[in-house]
């Protein structure tokens, strides 16, 4: 019996030990963490339950039968984050460059169906060279496995993607089709081809950073959320996200004990829109200032910055904020930021996460490029899912709300449940110039007159109360009073139930 044990121990040092410990040096090196201090620094002291451990691949083609390290490339099991379930996969470097087998897939895809099964959140952590080449389509077929997962568990549990090292060719499609992209500045990219196909084909020169790295990623194609200093900041933050998110989409979003009272008044917020209509504001102050303790959990931060969208959290409750931002672009909706809004809004509804949303939009970004790339669908997307979305619906007019554009942000009409307004709105078609300049364009060269009529206006339509003499605000709230009144109509929302036409699933203009 003694030997058997000590067979076990010995065989399961050799499993920790990946590709050895000079591959683990190496790793090391490049500033990286191995797969299994990723996982243990990811979730709760001792709560990691290893899958796996000793499966080997398969392949017995160009010599790759003399080589079979355990666990082949990656680690997969489960464990808590703060006490809540979550499953978790972590591509092992040190062994085969992380490589994709057939059997690395089996592990994967074990894990993920687990996931499904007991209803919470899968967290892969990707460091891997690709398909592993030996293996041919079967690593291609594996690939195939895992994204058929990732389309089924899509909107039933939610799929955090954290990238800490190489992700390319197909392997980007799995994270791709995640909740959540997060990578590590320096030391991950994705990309479909790399730079040496890119230079073959289309003659560019351009590095793996310049073309994949952190920065293109959270700041240019918006593939992913955040991007983090190093490995233990990424993983912190991950823990800090999974706090915020329900376990799937039947549990409802986490409570947990808050010491912020609900009744809190803000006078500040009274003075935060300047008299100048035209004078930017920071958004995310009122954000600050509404949420339990001021904490807020931002996604996509350098992308599209002229809308907001993160985590909140109401009498410990999660709430999905979207705020446009005056301080870029005065709060225009473009493309990117439509886009942007739309995703994070589709998965706050699919989680049943409720959303608040607090509006200062003066209208769509005009001009050439917006219209010939496409504004009109894009813009759409958010419309669309703003439209579609049965959670909970709270919004805050702050200042202004013209055209298209205030009915596309959470407006009564589509269906929101609590739409308020500061005194400081403005809901019209457009700004008063130029609405003067539609409506009295015979008086044009008459400024005396044009300024007269520009003011009035401004008195007439400068104000929420023509909205909320139809019924479309549903109350005009000082502003010191948006988190008490905010978490109020949250809480009287808390058994919303809405009934919707059956459809086999809806037509989004992507």
């Amino acid at each position: 019996m003694k030997d058997i044990l000590q067979e076990l121990e010995t065989r399961r040092a050799e499993a920790r030990l990946g590709g050895g410990q000079k591959r683990i040096d190496g790793q090391h090196a490049k500033g990286k963490l191995t797969a299994r201090e990723r996982i243990e620094l990811l979730l709760d002291e001792g709560s990691f339950e290893e899958f796996d451990m000793f499966v080997t691949h398969r392949c017995t083609d160009f010599g790759m039968e003399e080589s079979k390290p355990y666990g082949d490339g990656v680690v997969t099991g489960w464990g808590t984050v703060n006490g809540r379930q979550v499953y978790v996969f972590a591509q092992d470097f040190t062994v085969l460059g992380g490589s994709l087998s057939a059997t690395h897939a089996m592990k994967i895809v074990k894990i993920m169906d687990m996931a499904m099964q007991n209803g919470a959140p899968v967290i892969g952590i990707k460091d891997s060279g690709g398909a592993r080449i030996q293996e041919g389509v079967d690593s291609l077929a594996g690939y195939g496995d895992v994204f058929d997962r990732n389309i089924q568990a899509s909107g039933v549990i939610p799929q955090i993607s954290v990238i800490m090292g190489p992700c390319a060719g197909g392997a980007v499609y799995s994270p791709a089709m995640t909740d959540f992209i997060f990578m590590v500045k320096d030391s991950s990219y994705m990309f479909v081809t790399g730079p040496d196909v890119v230079k073959t084909v289309t003659n560019e020169q351009v590095t793996a950073e310049e073309l994949g790295g952190a920065t293109t990623h959270t700041r240019k194609s918006s593939v992913a959320d955040a991007a983090f200093e190093n490995d233990v900041e990424a993983l912190a933050e991950i823990r800090r996200l999974v706090d915020f998110l329900p376990a799937n989409n039947r549990e409802g979003v986490p409570v947990r004990p808050f010491f912020d009272d609900p009744k809190r008044v803000e006078p500040s917020l009274d003075t935060l829109v300047p008299e100048n209509p035209n004078m930017p504001y920071d958004m995310k102050e009122l954000i600050l200032k509404v949420a339990d303790e001021g904490d807020f959990y931002e996604i996509q931060e350098d992308f599209a910055k002229n809308i907001i969208t993160g985590f909140i959290r109401l009498e410990g409750r999660t709430v999905g904020v979207v705020a446009n931002q005056p301080m870029v672009l005065a709060g225009c909706l473009d493309i990117d930021s439509a886009r942007k809004a739309a995703r994070f809004v589709r998965f706050c509804d699919a989680f049943e996460i409720p959303l608040l949303t607090f509006v200062d939009v003066p209208g769509f970004l005009p001009g050439t490029k917006q219209e010939y790339d496409g504004i009109i669908k894009h813009g759409a997307k958010l419309l669309f899912a703003y439209g579609q979305a049965t959670v909970p619906k709270v919004t805050v007019i702050t200042r202004k709300a013209y055209g298209g554009a205030y009915v596309v942000m959470a407006s009564k009409h589509l269906r929101g449940d609590f739409n308020y307004a500061w005194p400081t709105s403005e809901v019209a078609v457009m700004g008063a110039k130029g609405a003067v300049e539609i409506l009295y364009r015979s008086e044009l060269d008459d400024p005396e007159k044009i300024e007269r009529r520009t003011r009035d206006y401004e008195d007439r339509f400068a104000n929420p109360f023509v909205a909320a003499e139809r019924g479309f605000i549903d109350e005009v709230i000082q502003p010191r009073s948006t988190r008490m009144r905010v978490a109020r109509a949250f809480a009287s929302l808390r058994k919303k139930k809405v009934e919707t036409p059956w459809k086999k699933h809806d037509n989004i203009p992507l």
